[in-house]
């Protein structure tokens, strides 16, 4: 089955089907997923249940790197600052707290810049609006719980997680020259 054949008309979605054409059908999903993607299809449909988990879980480890990318450097910044202000108090939690929040953040922010931001599973979202999900050629599709990707995006979200772990960073650094040299 060819993608045009499998193509909503106005040619912004795509569907893959899961229709069993041999032992090589996994491998002719997995190229449609690929086509799709480098098509920059608006709306993606995957109906095999094993692609369609193995992509959403892909896009939620990106997610995951993304969202502890942020919330670990806020933390460490928190941390940093509270050692400027209350210096006495728990130092040695709030050090090591602060340092290692700080690498989770810078961590996770590298990870995902290396690994995940050059990968067009990237640019996707899981779409779980139920609103949005009646708007789909539903006479079309032949699988009752299709994964639903639906592209966005993501230079916001590349911006937030490498300022903050750079914030963060940047801040541990400050509280150390500050600490070794006055």
């Amino acid at each position: 089955m060819s993608m045009q054949r499998r193509s909503h008309s106005n040619n912004k979605i795509a569907i893959i089907s899961e229709i069993y054409d041999g032992h090589s059908s996994q491998e002719i999903f997995q190229q449609e997923l690929e086509d799709a993607l480098e098509q920059k299809k608006e709306t993606i449909i995957i109906e095999p249940t094993k692609l369609g988990n193995e992509t959403a879980r892909w896009i939620m480890m990106g997610n995951c790197l993304h969202k502890t990318a942020v919330i670990s450097g806020l933390v460490g910044c928190v941390g940093v600052t509270s050692l400027y202000f209350w210096p006495q108090h728990w130092f040695l939690a709030r050090t090591v707290t602060a340092v290692a929040t700080t690498s989770i953040s810078a961590l996770c922010a590298a990870m995902y810049n290396v690994s995940w931001q050059f990968d067009p599973c990237c640019k996707y979202k899981l779409e779980h609006d139920i609103k949005a999900l009646q708007n789909l050629p539903v006479d079309r599709l032949t699988s009752p719980n299709p994964v639903v990707l639906v592209r966005k995006n993501d230079f916001a979200r590349k911006v937030v997680h490498s300022t903050m772990a750079t914030v963060a960073v940047g801040s541990l650094f400050i509280w150390i020259f500050h600490q070794r040299y006055s």
